[in-house]
C-alpha cells in the first residue's frame, strides 16, 4: 500500500539541512517597520539583519522613529531610523552597529563605553520580527540554542501574533513534538514524547498546572507573555519532578524603554470579537521605572450549536532598576473565563465508527456552564555583579477558581448500539479551588580556570500545591438515542446530585510539596568542546485527603501520602562545535517522576524511574536569523502507572492504578526557524515519534501513548512583499499528523492535514489590517485525546476566517 509520508530520516534531514542550501544572503534586507519608539525600531533593524547594535539607553529613550519600509542594506535602515534623533550610525570594524550623538568625531571619542547595552543579544522577541530567537533562559542564564544539548522550540510574540495563537493548547499543536489533548474536563493536557508535562514554568519557575481532583481544567492565556520556550526530553534538572517528555516556560511581557501602544480589533466566524490593548513605556523622567499594561476581551459563539465563552483577561507590570546593576520586577495577570462549554465530546458505536452527526451536534444541556478564574502574582529580582555573575530569585503564586456543571453524554456499554441507543446522560458538579507558589534562586558565573572557560550555575527551587476541592456526579440511563439528545433536562446542584438515588459527592484536599537543590558545570577543555556536568537532589512530599458525602452524612477516607527524600537526578551532555555555524552534541539524563495514582490496596505508586538519551546536530546559521537542529531520542521508563480495569472503582470513585512494567518512546525530530531567505520567515518542524510497552502483563507490544501520532509536521510561513508590493505580508502553513488511538486501544483516531492562511496588509505606517483564515479546506475530523468508544470524541474547528486591524500610534 502506498505510504504517503516519507521515511523519517528523510524529512528530518531535509528540514535541517534546508537553511545551509539556502543561497548566500543578499546584502539588502526587506523591512516594513511601522513609526515607533527608537529602541525597538533599532532592535529590529538588528535583530532582523543579523547585527549588534550598542548603545547608551538614555540616548533613545523617550524618541521616536519614522517608518522604515522597503528593501536596503541594514546600514540604510539604521541611518533611516536615526533621521531627525540627533544622533549618528558608526560600524564597528567586526561590522556591528554604535549609535552616538551627533557630534564630531573627536568629542564621540571621549563618551567611553560605559553601560553599553547590546540590544538584540537577550532572549526578548517582541519587535524582532522573526520566528527564532539567538538565546533562551529556560536553562537558567542565557544561552544560544546552540549551546543546550538538548532540543529547544522558541515560539516568538511574532509567530503568536502572525498565526493568532492566543491560547496554550493551540499554539502547543502549532510546535514541533507537542501535542495539546483535550482531556475530561474544558481544559487540556500538555504532551511531548509521549509524556505529560504537568508542571509549568512562568519566567523559569515550575509550578504545578494539571493536579485536579477530577478531570483536566488547565487554561493559559499567551497575551500576557513575550514568548514560549519548550525543552524537549527530560527536564528534572530543571524541576526536579519534571516531565521525562519536556519543559515549557511561558517568558511574559516586560515594561519597555519607550512609550508604545498597541490596540487591536478583531472579529471572525461564529460572532468572535475581541479587542485588546497593550500599552508601556518608562513611568519616569530616568526610565529607571517601567509600566506595561494588557486588557483583553473576547466573546464568541461557537461551530457547536449553545457553546459560547466570554473571557477577561488584564495583565499589569512593573519593573524598577534599584540601581544600574539590580532590577525588580513585579507583576499580576488575571483570567476570568465564562461559557457554555460541551463536555467530553460524543460516544462511538460499539464497533469503534464514528457517529454521523453534523460537527455543530451539541450534547450538552441549557444549564451548561463554566467559570474558571485565574489570578497570578509574579516578582523577580535580578543582580547583575559583573558582565559574567548574576544572581537572580523569582517567585510565583497563582490562585485558581474552578466552578462548573454539566451534562455529558456517553454510552451505558462501551458504545452505542446501531440505531443509536445505549444513551446515558452523566451529570457533573464541580467546585475547585487550588493556590499553587513557586519559588526559584540561582547564581549563574562564568570564569577563566586552569586555562579554560567554565561556567557553573547553582540554585534551588520550592514548590507547593494546595487545594480545596468538592465534586458530585451521576450517571442517569435514558431510552433517548444519540440523534435526539435531551437538552432541556432538569438542572443540577451539588445538592440535588448528592440527593438523588445512588447519588454522593466528594470532598477532597490536595497538599503536594516539593524542593531541590541543583547546579551545572560547563567547561571548555578546548574552544570548539563544552561538556556539561549537572545533578539534582529532590524532596518530595505528597498527601491526598478525601471525604464521600451522602444524604446519611460524610464518611472519611483513607489519606493517600508519598514522600521522597534525596532523589538524585544526574544530567550529562557534550556540545562539540565542527563551525561557527554548526555544533554536534550528546546528552544523558535520568528522570526521577513521583506518581499521586493509587492502587487498590490504597498506597501510591513508587517514582517512575527511566533514563533519557538524546544525540543531534544543531545549525546557527545567517549570523543567527535562522536555527536548525536534527535530534535523535530515546527514553526507558519504569513503574509508570495504567489503570486497573479489573479493579473496581473504588480510587476516588474511579478505577485504581498498577504500575506499568517497562515502556519506550523514541524517534526523531526535526527542527528549523527563522528567516530562511530574504523577506521570508519559516518554522518547520517535524517530529518521528513511537511509544510502546516492552513488558506489561496485558499491554506488550501496544501503543502506551495513545494521543501522540507516529508522525508529526506543523509548518508556517510568512512572506514579505518589496517593491510596489511592499505594504503587503502572506502567510500559508499547515498541521498534518498520522492516526492515534484511543486510551482502551479500541478506538482509532485518523490523521489529518489542516491548512491555515494569512494576509496582512500595512495600510499606513501606524494601521495594519490582516485576515487569517483556518482549516482552508475545510476538513472534517477529530482530534486526539481521551478518545474512548463510550465518549469523549471531538470535532476539530470547521474552516473559519478572523480580521483584526492594528492600530500602533506614535508618539
Amino acid at each position: 500500500m502506498f505510504n504517503p509520508w516519507p521515511h523519517p530520516l528523510c524529512v528530518a534531514v531535509a528540514l535541517a539541512t534546508l537553511a545551509s542550501s539556502t543561497l548566500a544572503q543578499a546584502q539588502d534586507r526587506t523591512f516594513n517597520l511601522p513609526s515607533g519608539p527608537l529602541a525597538s525600531t533599532l532592535n529590529a533593524i538588528a535583530s532582523q539583519s543579523g547585527h549588534i547594535v550598542s548603545l547608551e539607553p538614555s540616548l533613545v529613550k523617550g524618541k521616536q522613529a519614522p517608518a522604515v519600509v522597503g528593501k536596503m542594506p541594514a546600514e540604510q535602515a539604521m541611518q533611516q531610523a536615526l533621521m531627525g534623533s540627533g544622533l549618528q550610525l558608526r560600524v564597528t570594524d567586526q561590522g556591528n552597529f554604535s549609535v552616538e550623538p551627533a557630534i564630531d568625531s573627536n568629542a564621540a571619542l571621549q563618551l567611553g563605553a560605559t553601560n553599553i547595552v547590546e540590544l538584540s543579544t537577550d532572549a526578548t522577541t517582541e519587535g524582532s520580527g522573526s520566528y527564532t530567537s539567538r538565546a533562551v533562559t529556560i536553562g537558567k542564564g542565557t544561552h544560544t540554542l546552540k549551546e543546550i544539548p538538548q532540543s529547544i522550540t522558541v515560539v516568538t510574540r511574532k509567530q503568536l501574533d502572525d498565526q493568532g495563537l492566543t491560547d496554550l493548547k493551540d499554539a502547543a499543536n502549532k510546535t514541533t513534538g507537542l501535542v495539546g489533548a483535550q482531556g475530561v474536563g474544558k481544559g487540556m493536557i500538555l504532551s511531548s514524547r509521549g509524556f505529560q508535562i504537568d508542571d509549568w514554568q512562568y519566567d523559569g519557575v515550575p509550578i504545578p498546572r494539571n493536579t485536579y481532583a477530577l478531570g483536566n481544567w488547565a487554561t493559559q492565556d499567551l497575551i500576557f507573555f513575550d514568548r514560549m520556550e519548550v525543552l524537549r526530553g527530560a527536564s528534572g534538572l530543571l524541576q526536579g519532578t519534571g516531565s521525562p517528555g519536556g519543559a515549557v516556560n511561558l517568558v511574559r511581557k516586560r515594561g519597555q524603554i519607550a512609550p508604545t501602544v498597541t490596540l487591536t480589533g478583531k472579529a471572525g466566524s461564529w460572532d468572535h470579537y475581541g479587542l485588546q490593548l497593550d500599552a508601556g513605556g518608562p513611568l519616569n523622567q530616568t526610565g529607571t521605572v517601567r509600566g506595561r499594561f494588557v486588557a483583553d476581551q473576547d466573546d464568541s459563539h461557537s461551530f457547536v450549536d449553545s457553546e459560547w465563552s466570554k473571557t477577561t483577561s488584564l495583565y499589569g507590570a512593573l519593573d524598577f532598576d534599584l540601581r544600574d546593576d539590580t532590577t525588580l520586577g513585579l507583576a499580576v495577570s488575571q483570567s476570568s473565563g465564562e461559557s457554555r462549554p460541551m463536555v467530553r465530546g460524543f460516544p462511538r458505536y460499539a464497533d469503534g465508527r464514528a457517529i454521523d452527526l453534523s460537527r455543530s451536534t451539541y450534547t450538552g444541556a441549557k444549564w451548561n456552564h463554566s467559570q474558571i478564574d485565574v489570578t497570578t502574582l509574579y516578582a523577580d529580582l535580578e543582580h547583575r555583579f559583573n558582565d559574567d555573575w548574576a544572581f537572580k530569585v523569582g517567585a510565583v503564586r497563582q490562585a485558581e477558581g474552578n466552578k462548573a456543571k454539566n451534562q455529558r453524554v456517553q454510552s451505558i456499554q462501551q458504545g452505542l448500539a446501531a440505531d443509536g441507543s445505549g444513551v446515558q446522560y452523566a451529570d457533573f458538579y464541580s467546585n475547585f479551588d487550588s493556590t499553587k507558589v513557586g519559588l526559584d534562586m540561582n547564581l549563574t558565573g562564568k570564569f577563566e580556570a586552569l586555562s579554560m572557560q567554565q561556567e557553573i550555575m547553582v540554585g534551588g527551587n520550592y514548590s507547593k500545591l494546595t487545594s480545596d476541592d468538592k465534586y458530585a456526579r451521576t450517571f442517569n440511563n435514558s431510552t433517548d438515542t444519540i440523534f435526539g439528545i435531551d437538552h432541556d433536562r432538569p438542572d443540577i446542584s451539588y445538592e440535588s446530585l448528592i440527593n438523588a438515588p445512588q447519588g454522593q459527592g466528594t470532598l477532597s484536599n490536595y497538599d503536594i510539596r516539593q524542593k531541590g537543590l541543583y547546579g551545572s558545570w560547563r567547561v571548555k577543555p578546548v574552544d570548539s568542546l563544552t561538556l556539561v556536568l549537572g545533578s539534582r537532589v529532590s524532596w518530595y512530599d505528597y498527601s491526598y485527603t478525601y471525604w464521600t458525602q451522602k444524604t446519611s452524612g460524610i464518611t472519611a477516607n483513607p489519606d493517600s501520602t508519598t514522600n521522597e527524600t534525596g532523589q538524585v537526578t544526574p544530567y550529562a551532555g557534550i556540545v562539540y562545535d565542527l563551525s561557527r555555524e554548526w555544533a554536534v552534541y550528546a546528552s544523558y539524563t535520568d528522570v526521577f517522576e513521583p506518581q499521586t495514582a493509587r492502587t487498590v490496596t490504597g498506597p501510591v505508586l513508587k517514582p517512575v524511574i527511566g533514563s533519557n538519551y538524546e544525540v543531534g546536530i544543531k545549525g546557527e546559521l545567517m549570523d543567527g536569523r535562522v536555527n536548525t537542529s536534527l535530534a535523535v531520542f530515546r527514553y526507558d521508563q519504569e513503574n509508570r502507572a495504567v489503570l486497573d480495569l479489573a479493579s473496581p472503582q473504588i480510587c476516588d470513585g474511579w478505577y485504581c492504578s498498577v504500575a506499568s512494567g517497562k515502556v519506550r518512546s523514541q524517534g526523531i525530530e526535526a527542527e528549523i526557524s527563522g528567516e530562511v531567505t530574504d523577506s521570508l520567515q519559516l518554522f518547520a518542524g517535524y517530529t518521528y515519534n513511537t511509544t510502546q510497552y516492552l513488558k506489561d502483563p496485558e499491554n506488550e507490544g501496544k501503543i502506551f501513548s495513545w494521543w501522540t501520532p507516529k508522525h508529526m509536521l506543523r509548518v508556517w510561513s510568512n512572506y514579505q512583499f518589496s517593491g510596489d508590493w511592499n505594504r503587503v505580508s502572506t502567510g500559508l502553513g499547515f498541521t498534518a499528523q498520522t492516526r492515534t488511538v484511543g486510551y482502551d486501544h479500541s478506538v482509532n483516531v485518523p490523521g489529518y492535514a489542516v491548512w491555515n492562511a494569512r494576509v496582512g496588509y500595512q495600510m499606513t505606517p501606524e494601521i495594519e489590517l490582516a485576515m487569517n483564515a483556518n482549516n482552508l479546506f475545510d476538513k472534517t475530523y477529530f482530534t486526539a485525546g481521551y478518545n474512548q468508544l463510550n465518549g469523549n470524541n471531538n470535532y476539530g474547528d470547521p474552516r473559519n476566517v478572523m480580521f483584526s486591524v492594528k492600530y500602533t500610534p506614535t508618539f
